[in-house]
């Protein structure tokens, strides 16, 4: 498994490196690294660009990674996935892997699902393919690569970079994704045959379709419903709309563990936040954080509780609150302000516009 989490922020107007962008309370890598672990990957490793070591050090702090590789030049991701498979390669690998296959996927598509790859690999080993990219077909004209088939047959030739007007003038198009299932004996030599772009001077790994096809081997492409939700983040747009969708998935889990919400469109709920059974959410309720709700709370409308723990059978009303601790059964608000350290005894009733911090109210 290779992870390529290059790319420098200047499209999103950023001095952070995009993979590390938050999105629903975590750098968006993360998903992307959950969406993997579900295939019970035999090894990672997080291929990193531009600030590789504080890529590296966020890493570290969002789930242990089997191997992190700086790309130290801008080579384009065909420069990535080389500076990745040579990590793969070492003396205590067996025999056997030389005919295993690498799965490859961008750390920008906090989207994608474990079950998307899972169904890439398994048509991949399926056909026999040297190569297989998920793609997709669609009406709509995207910046992305197309896939370019012979007229006569069909058969995979090649991926036209984005923007090739090739093929531009069918009714549907297929297009290409940046994740790709390749057999590990044919992916060096093919990375090595590809020539950089003559105007960026970067390696794009979909050129590796048109190496293994015109040597004769097969090269497929997957299509999988849901596809063009991870064709990656550009810019903040993308960012927005992303986390739109991380936040619906997110809502519809809790809402299947027994969370009740008034408005699943108006509440936030970051990735890293527990809630136990039959909590209410009132709309305009943002929960970020580690925050934890206990079981029977309601919570809102309009509170915003950082990295908080409210005890079960509780009830906020426009409460804001950073690193604090409510007891069990305590009425807070409205309109109260818990600052870092408050702590609320159980069975406590505020009152409104109650302010407290580390040493009391």
């Amino acid at each position: 498994m290779i992870i390529l989490a290059g790319g420098d922020g200047a499209a999103m107007r950023s001095v952070r490196p995009k993979p590390l962008h938050r999105i629903c309370g975590r750098p968006m890598v993360g998903f992307v690294l959950d969406a993997v672990e579900q295939l019970d990957p035999r090894r990672v490793v997080v291929v990193v660009g531009s600030d590789g070591q504080r890529v590296a050090k966020e890493l570290a702090d969002v789930k242990p990674v089997t191997d992190i590789v700086e790309q130290v030049a801008r080579e384009g991701s065909g420069g990535a996935v080389q500076a990745g498979l040579a990590r793969l390669v070492d003396d205590d690998m067996s025999i056997e892997y030389d005919d295993d296959h690498v799965l490859i996927v961008p750390a920008d598509i906090p989207l994608v699902r474990g079950e998307m790859l899972a169904s890439l690999v398994q048509a991949h080993r399926a056909e026999g393919a040297a190569a297989t990219v998920l793609a997709g077909h669609t009406a709509a004209a995207l910046e992305l690569p197309r896939v370019i088939r012979r007229e006569r047959d069909g058969s995979f030739v090649r991926v036209s970079p984005s923007g090739d007007l090739v093929g531009a003038e069918q009714e549907i198009t297929e297009y290409a994704t940046g994740i790709w299932c390749v057999r590990h004996a044919l992916l060096a030599p093919a990375l090595r045959r590809l020539e950089p772009d003559a105007r960026t001077g970067e390696i794009a790994l979909a050129g590796i379709a048109e190496v293994l096809t015109s040597t004769g081997h097969r090269v497929g492409a997957h299509h999988e419903p849901g596809w063009d939700q991870v064709t990656g983040i550009h810019d903040r747009r993308d960012l927005a709309w992303a986390e739109a969708g991380l936040r619906e998935r997110i809502n519809e889990e809790w809402l299947e563990r027994g969370v009740t919400m008034v408005d699943p469109h108006h509440t936030y709920i970051d990735a890293t936040v527990t809630l136990a059974p039959d909590v209410i959410l009132f709309p305009g309720v943002i929960l970020q954080g580690s925050t934890v709700i206990g079981e029977s709370s309601e919570i809102g409308p309009g509170s915003r509780l950082i990295d908080t723990r409210v005890g079960p059978r509780c009830r906020l009303d426009h409460t804001t609150a950073e690193l604090a601790t409510i007891g069990a059964d305590c009425r807070v608000g409205p309109y109260a302000v818990l600052d870092a350290g408050a702590e609320i005894a159980p069975a406590t009733v505020t009152g409104p516009f109650y302010n407290a911090g580390p040493d009391g109210p």
